[in-house]
């Protein structure tokens, strides 16, 4: 069977982590990489990708591949999506597609008319304990959901100069969560409630953004989320979810490096959960870019698509509106 050639553009943190995922596949082959930077040009050197340039442009015009995957950053996302569609490739592109719904839309509108695949990177549907709360969910194990409960904290915050250009907690962080609210449950959302501050560093607050914020979502059942953000969490990376129904309840804890629990007379003490997204999620990386592919093998319907992006942007958005009038959203507003 004829392999699937790759691109990747971009490799930053996420990027290296799709190219090391992709490579260890065997069904497909990394023909092309394109960064801005020479330490990753030299680190695509080291991997042996055939093909490595510095621009896009030269990335779509010498290359001969099929897919692409796109770690560029956020303020790329849109014009490197269309352009790769106009091209014919198919496309997975990490999140958010773009902080400007109206561009999100522009952009799968050409997407729609060039037919070709798109997938959004939110890893977190791919992590097993996620999945197994939603797949539980689904199958009606806890009756009729009634509330869901997110927690994400991060273990320190970003830089500013990354906080200043990445669109925000809600469009940079929270979007995940938002994501998750309507994954997990398989609902939509039609109203925001926001509350933000800045409790950890007064120079997030200068840039414009916050650190720390609670979220209700109301979905269009009644059915409701809570979702809880901070950016520094000083025990590391906090991942939780919990729906509750009329039959019971699941849920999802942190994972830890080992089980171990010590007891003894000072109280009982185990393993801090995982440091941050990129060992929490190492698994997830590798089935969504492994779900990703079959798709394209098999023509199938892939498992994120460029809606699920807009639906969460949508939520993002109204969020930054409620933190910002003092009042609950309605989706429709957006």
């Amino acid at each position: 069977m004829k392999k699937i050639k790759f691109a990747v553009a971009g490799l930053g943190r996420i990027g290296k982590i799709h190219l090391e995922n992709l490579l260890q596949i065997n069904t497909i082959e990394v023909v092309a990489v394109m960064d801005p930077m020479k330490e990753s040009r030299d680190y695509a050197l080291e991997k042996k990708i055939p093909f490595i340039t510095s621009t896009y442009k030269e990335l779509l015009a010498s290359t001969n591949f099929d897919a692409i995957v796109i770690c560029s950053p956020t303020d790329t996302h849109a014009d490197y999506v269309e352009l790769a569609a106009k091209a014919g490739k198919h496309i997975f592109c990490e999140k958010p597609l773009d902080l400007s719904l109206k561009r999100v839309v522009e952009v799968l509108d050409v997407v729609k008319d060039t037919n070709v695949k798109l997938m959004l990177g939110f890893n977190r549907r791919f992590d097993k304990e996620f999945k197994k709360v939603q797949q539980l969910v689904k199958d009606g194990a806890v009756g009729d959901a009634h509330l869901v409960k997110i927690t994400s904290r991060d273990p320190g915050a970003p830089p500013v100069s990354y906080i200043e250009k990445s669109g925000g907690l809600f469009l940079d962080m929270t979007i995940h969560d938002f994501d998750m609210a309507r994954f997990v449950v398989g609902k939509e959302v039609e109203e925001v409630y926001a509350k933000g501050a800045v409790l950890i560093d007064p120079a997030i607050g200068e840039a414009g953004d916050i650190d720390t914020a609670i979220i209700t979502l109301t979905y269009t059942d009644g059915t409701m989320a809570i979702i809880d953000n901070s950016r520094e969490a000083s025990y590391g990376y906090d991942q939780r979810i919990e729906v509750f129904g009329s039959k019971g309840m699941v849920k999802a804890d942190n994972n830890t490096s080992d089980t171990h629990q010590l007891y003894n007379k000072d109280g009982v003490n185990s393993s801090l959960p995982l440091h941050f997204f990129l060992e929490r999620y190492e698994q997830a990386y590798k089935a969504e870019v492994s779900d990703f592919i079959d798709g394209l093998v098999n023509g199938t319907i892939l498992p994120v698509s460029g809606n699920d992006g807009l639906q969460s942007l949508k939520i993002g958005l109204a969020a930054l509106k409620s933190v910002q009038e003092n009042r609950p959203v309605n989706i429709s507003e957006i």
